[in-house]
Parts: C-alpha cells; structure tokens; sequence
C-alpha cells in the first residue's frame, strides 16, 4: 500500500481503499443495530445483499465531496490531502453515529429514521437529559464507536507525495458514483427508495436492517408523502368498496359525558385479563386494576393501533385518521381542513378539554387538540400553576398519579355534557416511576413493566375518584394506548403483534363485562362512540362504528416499513402498494406460514385494501377530510 500511494495514481488508489473501508463500517453499524434488537429482526444473506445496496447509495451521497476533492483540488499538496481526512473521518463518524443511534431508536418505532422526527421532536426542551441517559445507558455503543473511528483513523490510506489532478479517473468515477445513488445502472431503474428494502426482507420488520439511517434521511428530504394510486378509474366503484364517509344512524343524540385515556405505551401484551391463553393460561399481566375493569367493560378479540409513535395515537384515536407513510401530524396534509371527536361534540353542545401532562407544545400535542376542537388544554404549565412544581418526574411531565387526580377534579369543575382524553406519559422511556414506588415496583425482565405496573395503579385511583363524582354514571370511557412497547412474548413480537393495543369501552350504565369476537382499531373509536351517543348527522372516519358492525365485516389496516397490514376474515394480508407479499391466519400469532395464493379470501381483501388506501390517499391530497 504504502508504495501504491506514492504513485502518480495515488488518490484514485487512495479513494477506492477508503471508500472500502466505509462499507466495513456501515456492516459493523447494521450488525450492531441487528444484535441490538436480536429479538426483533433476522439477519441473513438477502439483508446483507440488499443492505450493500443501501450503503452503496448512502456512501456515495455521503462521500461524494470528499471523491471529488481528493482526486482534484487535494492532490496538488500534501496539507490539503490531511485536511481531506478529517472531512472523511467527520462525515463517516456522523454517519455511524446517527447509524448506532437509530439501532436504540428503533424498538419504539419499528423502522429507520426519516426526516420527519425533526418535526417530531422540535418542541421538546428535554432532549439533552434524554440523549445523555441513553448515552449511559449504551455505553458498549459508544465503545463502539470510539473502536470503529479508531481503526478508521488508523486505516486510512494518505497520499505520500503531490500529485496533478486526475480528471480522468472522476469523468469514470461520476457515472458510477450516479448509479450508485440511483441503485442500478439502466434508465429503467428509478432511485431507490426506502420502500425498495422490502424486496430483500422477509418481513416488513426486516426492512429496517436492510435499510441504513443516512439513506432513510438522505431519502426522504422534500418528498412528497402521499401519491395517490389509480386502483380504480371510476369514483362510484371506488365508493361503493370502501367510503369514509359515515351517514346519520340516528334522529336523537344522547349527551352522555365521553372520556377517552390514552395511555403511553400501554400494549395488550401487558394486560392479563386479554392474554388468558397467554403462557400455557398462566400469564397474569402487570395490570390488576384494568383487569377488574375489563370485567365490566367491552373489549375485543383482536385490537390494534394504527401506528408505532405517540403523534401517531391522537390522529388516528381522535380524529380516525391512520398513519400511513408519515406520522399524520408532519404531513403537509395536517394543515387540511379536519375535525375530530371534540369538534363534533363540541358543536352539538359539549364542553371540551385535553390533558397531557408534558411540558406545553409537547410533541405537536396543543396544536393538534386546538385544530380538532378541544376548547381547553392543560398540560404541565396549567398543573404546576395549580399545584406546584414538585410532580414532575424531571424528564418528561407530571407523574401519572397526580396528574390523573388533577384530571378528574378538573372535569368536575366542567359543565356536562362534556368530552374529555388525556394522553398520559409515565410509562414513557426512560422507564422510571416515583422514589416512594421504587420498592413497591422493583425492576423486573423489562424497564418498562414497572411503569405499567405504577400507571396501573395511578389509573385504579383515577377511578376510585371518578366513581365519588356526579358525572360518573352518565360517562362513557374509552381507554387504549397510543402505542405498544418492549415486549417478552414472541406473539407480540411479530409484524402484526408489535401493533396489538387494548380497546376497551366501560360505560358504568352498562357494565356487564363481555369480549367481542370481532376486530377493532383506534380509527374505529370516533365512530364507535359517536354510534353510542346516536349521532345524527354525517361524518368523515376511517375506521367505523365496530358495535353495531357484524364480525366478519370489521376490520383493521396499518403501515409499516412500505407494507400494508390489513386484518379481516381471519387473515393478515401484507401488501407492499402493488402486490401482496404475504397472507397468514390471525390464528398464526407468530407469521410462520405464508398462504399467499392460497387463500380465497385473498383476492377480495386486495380490493377492499386498495379501496381504502386510494380513499386515503385522494382525501389527504384534495383536502376532503369534513
């Protein structure tokens, strides 16, 4: 090597052995995101034959300046060559450490980072405390890390003497360098896309570890979100498959109360009274409260969530709009025209409010609750203005036990009939519950499994408290959580079971317990409660009324990784926009037997999918979503 680099050929010799060792690292990166989530993803050759794929286009973006300045203005002295190393070591070290990063990241989103999570995160003032918990907490990364840029530094070949500029070998370099970006050569190959790495995982979860950050991020700057396909060429076709567009049920509307509980990272897994069948029958669950309600409350043999993040919860639980592609709140569709469940009822009379103990401005969460008409919003600032400073758990909001009671003392002061949610937040990474509990809660297999135990009782007492108020009996809740978590159970660990979410409906009038044979989702609790309360006027949903809809006609559709999850019939189909990829009975909870093809439900439940992916689609672009 050393006398390679004396030759006039220098820094093409130079470029090439350097460039090759950045594929070393993205490998090292993707082998560390696979063994940091080892009970999530499978590794094998199609990832790592796609994955190069992805990192030849990552690398070349990447690199790119550096390519074109080692081989021209840096070959003519030594100094610049020295300064060129330290423009690659600080590109590929950002590289890696956005690539190890997203390796912790992904087990709360099931997929790679894209743009969006700027939009994501831009109100939060606790990142610092939260980066550098994490930065503790995954100290062998940043080991990593330091090793990796180590070798890199020592490995890096350097030009030994000054060189003329080789134009010739950039006019070979750039074709290739274009290629490489696009991913493949001919004019028939459009650019790849995020959605591409689904050619070369075997599940939809896979696609994260054939995928690499810089490319997911590189991917996704400026891109339009939603595209609409042309399944079908006549809108009354269209229509008569799959509408969002609710009639009125009913002449007379009845003003009970409605209080919806979104519960951070609340999965099904968690909940005994849901997992009866759950470890030979002998699962208990970490939520004896919830469990004593889901006897007096409704609650459905298959529920989901539309989504993997918190932003995802409100849209979708709301206003009954899924996620699909984006996250909802950083589309370019959130400045339509919308409304949700607090307008609705907050035009038929109601009074209306939301509460989330966070810091205000949290996550998008006000600017949300005002455009869909909640009147009020009490987050952190109005609690600490009423009761002090000392419930706030440092990090994220107020603790979930004060805040619940602040909660239902606050709905006292309203006028009924009124429209409540409240999104909670301390079953929220980074996994702690108050001093007083810790001996009460002690760890267990997962961080989180305390915190559901701690909100779990917050949510007892909530309860407790809300049964001594004269809006009780004329209150219907709805409790869900805005997403699932870390899981110990493989059947929640899977495409379809990381999007299992518990819906349960108590109505303290009604309170004969009973589980629906049926298939529920978030979407379908605006129209669900809307059904209860005999709404009478017309409405935009996606989801629908699942009470008063027969078993076999309920369903649920999310998104992940490029691929559409749609439940109904008995079966999961999984549909990448185009084709279907895979059809597995629900009954099969660990997606071990595709029966693509071999089912006759197949073809009608491409139909309906494709019916509701356009309808999105067309209604996210038109803006005709009233």
């Amino acid at each position: 090597m050393k006398h390679l680099l004396s030759k006039p050929y220098a820094p093409i010799v130079a470029v090439i052995w350097n460039i090759l060792l950045v594929y070393v690292v993205y490998q090292i990166a993707r082998l560390a995101y696979f063994f940091e989530n080892t009970q999530l993803l499978h590794y094998n050759s199609d990832v790592f034959r796609g994955g190069l794929l992805f990192d030849t286009s990552a690398i070349v973006y990447t690199n790119a300046l550096y390519v074109v300045l080692m081989i021209t203005v840096g070959a003519f002295t030594l100094k610049g060559q020295k300064a060129l190393k330290w423009l690659y070591l600080i590109i590929n070290g950002l590289a890696l450490t956005i690539n190890l990063g997203d390796a912790v990241y992904f087990q709360y989103t099931m997929r790679r980072t894209t743009t969006t999570v700027f939009g994501e995160f831009s109100n939060e003032g606790n990142l610092g405390s939260i980066f550098g918990t994490e930065f503790i907490n995954h100290w062998y990364l940043v080991l990593l890390f330091v090793v990796v840029m180590l070798g890199l530094y020592k490995l890096y070949a350097l030009p030994r003497r000054k060189h003329a500029a080789n134009l010739a070998s950039l006019l070979l370099i750039a074709p290739l360098s274009i290629a490489g970006m696009r991913g493949g050569f001919t004019t028939a190959v459009r650019p790849i896309t995020v959605s591409n790495a689904n050619q070369y995982a075997q599940h939809p979860t896979d696609a994260a570890l054939v995928l690499n950050t810089p490319f997911s991020l590189i991917r996704t700057i400026g891109k339009s979100v939603f595209t609409v396909p042309n399944y079908y060429e006549s809108e009354t076709e269209l229509e008569a498959i799959y509408t969002p567009q609710h009639k009125a049920q009913s002449d007379t509307l009845v003003k009970k109360n409605v209080v919806v509980l979104i519960i951070e990272s609340f999965g099904r897994e968690y909940i005994g009274a849901l997992n009866s069948d759950l470890e030979g029958g002998k699962y208990k669950g970490y939520t004896p409260r919830i469990d004593s309600l889901i006897a007096h409350s409704t609650t459905f043999r298959y529920s989901f969530c539309n989504g993997r993040k918190s932003i995802d919860g409100m849209p979708s639980i709301l206003s009954s709009i899924p996620m699909f592609v984006e996250p909802f709140f950083l589309t370019p569709a959130s400045m339509n025209d919308y409304t949700g469940l607090a307008g609705i009822l907050g035009n038929e009379g109601y009074q209306t409010a939301f509460f989330h103990g966070a810091q205000n401005g949290s996550m998008g969460f006000e600017a949300f609750a005002k455009k869909t008409g909640f009147q009020r919003y009490y987050g952190r600032t109005e609690y600490e203005a009423a009761r002090g400073t000392n419930d706030f758990d440092g990090t994220w909001a107020i603790w979930d036990e004060p805040f619940f009671q602040y909660y239902a003392e606050e709905m006292s002061k309203m006028q009924q009939p009124f429209m409540t949610a409240i999104f909670s937040a301390s079953s929220h990474h980074p996994f702690a519950i108050p001093e007083q509990y810790k001996a009460q809660y002690p760890e267990e297999h997962l961080p989180i499994q305390k915190c559901i135990r701690y909100t779990d009782m917050a949510l007892g007492k909530f309860f407790a408290t809300a049964r001594k108020q004269p809006w009780f009996s004329n209150t219907i809740f709805v409790l869900t959580s805005d997403h699932t978590n870390q899981s110990d159970h493989a059947e929640y660990q899977s495409d379809l079971g990381g999007f299992c979410s518990p819906i349960i409906i108590y109505d303290p009038s009604h309170a004969e317990g009973r589980m629906e044979d049926k298939v529920a989702q978030q979407i379908d609790i605006l129209p669900t409660v809307l059904g209860m309360l005999g709404y009478s006027k017309p409405y935009v949903a996606f989801g629908i009324d699942v009470l008063n809809t027969p078993a076999n006609d309920t369903w649920a559709v999310n998104y992940l990784n490029g691929i559409y999850q749609y439940v109904k019939y008995g079966y999961v189909l999984q549909f990448d926009g185009k084709e279907t990829k895979g059809v597995y009975q629900l009954t099969d909870r660990l997606m071990r037997h595709n029966l693509k093809g071999k089912v006759p439900q197949q073809a009608q439940m491409e139909r309906e999918l494709k019916a509701i992916i356009q309808q999105y689609m067309m209604r996210m672009t038109k803006n005709k979503l009233l």
